[in-house]
C-alpha cells in the first residue's frame, strides 16, 4: 500500500446506501468510477480494516472486486456487500462462501446485504477460486475485438453499435480535440489515423478504461485524463470533440448524463468548432443541442442509432 494510506484504512467501494449500510467517516473510496479513489488492486495484502461494497451487477467484475477486498482485509475485519437482488445481490453470499467466508445475509429495499469477516486464513479451494477471479477479472487483450480490456469497462469484449454508427459518419478531423468519455480508445485510434490531428485528450470517468486505452492508442498526441467530464477543467479552445455519451448513471438510465455532455463539449469548442455525439434513437439531445449550437445537423441514423454534428 501506498505510504500515503493509514494503516488503519477501512474502504468503501461505489455509493452503498446509508439505510443499508454504516460507512465509518474517513473511508477512502476505492471504485474505478470515482476520480481519484484509490485503486484497490493496488492496496497491500491483509492491510485493510474493513469494507464496505456496493458490489456491481456483473459477474466478473462483482467476483473480481470482491476477491481483491478479502485479499486486502486483515484477518478478521469486517466486510458488508450489498446490490440490488436483480443486479448480482442474490448472488454474494454464495460468492462470499466459495471464497472461504461465513456470510450473513439479510434483505432491505429490494438489496441482498450480506456481512462477513475476513478468515484467519483461506484453505487451497478458497485461495485458488479467489485468484481465479482476480484472473478472470483483470485488465487484459482481448482477441476478439484486437484490444486491451477488462470487465466492467462499457462495452468491454465488442465494439459497441452506437460507436460503429458513428465511425462510419466521422469526418476527417484536423486539430486539437477532445474524446469525452474515450472507453478503450475505438474512436479515438480513427480520429488519430488523420494525420491533420495535433493533439486527441481522452477522457472517461473510468480508471480500467483510461488503462485500457493507454495500450490502445499508441500515438504520441493523445493524452489521457481520469475524470468525470462534467467537472473537467482546463481543455479548451478546441477545434473539434466527438462522443458516444452515456445514458445510465448508478445503473439507471439518466437522460441528463449525456446532455451535460452535449453541454460541457460546447464550452471546450471554439468558435466554429464541431462537435459528433451518437445516441440511441429514443434519447432526447436535439433540444439542448439546438439551444447551445449555432448549427445542428442529423448525419446518419441506421439501427436504433442516430448521429448528429454541431457547430458552434
Amino acid at each position: 500500500m501506498s505510504n500515503s494510506l493509514p494503516d488503519s484504512l477501512f474502504g468503501v467501494f461505489g455509493a452503498p446506501a446509508a439505510e443499508l449500510a454504516a460507512v465509518p467517516a474517513g473511508a477512502r473510496q476505492m471504485s474505478p468510477l470515482v476520480p481519484d479513489s484509490v485503486a484497490l488492486e493496488d492496496v497491500a495484502r491483509a492491510s485493510l480494516a474493513g469494507m464496505v461494497m456496493a458490489a456491481p451487477p456483473g459477474t466478473l467484475e462483482r467476483r473480481y472486486a470482491l476477491a481483491l477486498s478479502l485479499r486486502a482485509l486483515r484477518p478478521g475485519a469486517p466486510f458488508t456487500g450489498m446490490a440490488p437482488k436483480e443486479k448480482g445481490g442474490s448472488r454474494i453470499a454464495k460468492e462470499l462462501e466459495d471464497f472461504g467466508c461465513r456470510v450473513a445475509a439479510t434483505s432491505r429495499r429490494h438489496h441482498r446485504i450480506c456481512q462477513t469477516t475476513s478468515p484467519d486464513a483461506f484453505d487451497a479451494q478458497a485461495q485458488t477460486l479467489i485468484d481465479e477471479a482476480i484472473t478472470a477479472g483483470s485488465l487484459r487483450f482481448v482477441d476478439d475485438i484486437n484490444l486491451w480490456s477488462q470487465p466492467g469497462i462499457f462495452s468491454w469484449d465488442r465494439i459497441d453499435p452506437g460507436t460503429s454508427v458513428l465511425l462510419s459518419a466521422l469526418p476527417t478531423f484536423a486539430g486539437r480535440g477532445a474524446d469525452l468519455g474515450c472507453g478503450l480508445g475505438v474512436i479515438a485510434r480513427v480520429v488519430l489515423g488523420s494525420a491533420k490531428v495535433e493533439r486527441l485528450d481522452l477522457v472517461d470517468i473510468d480508471r480500467r478504461a483510461v488503462a485500457a486505452a493507454r495500450r490502445n492508442v499508441a500515438d504520441a498526441r493523445a493524452t489521457f485524463t481520469w475524470a468525470d467530464i462534467r467537472r473537467l477543467t482546463g481543455v479548451d479552445n478546441l477545434d473539434f470533440v466527438v462522443m458516444n455519451p452515456p445514458f445510465h448513471d448508478g445503473g439507471r438510465e439518466d437522460k441528463a448524463l449525456g446532455q451535460s455532455f452535449v453541454r460541457q463539449s460546447h464550452h471546450m469548442l471554439r468558435d466554429g468548432g464541431t462537435a459528433w455525439l451518437v445516441a440511441n434513437l429514443h434519447l432526447p439531445y436535439e433540444s439542448v443541442l439546438e439551444s447551445a449550437f449555432a448549427q445542428v445537423t442529423l448525419r446518419a441514423e441506421r439501427g436504433g442509432f442516430k448521429v448528429y454534428e454541431a457547430i458552434k
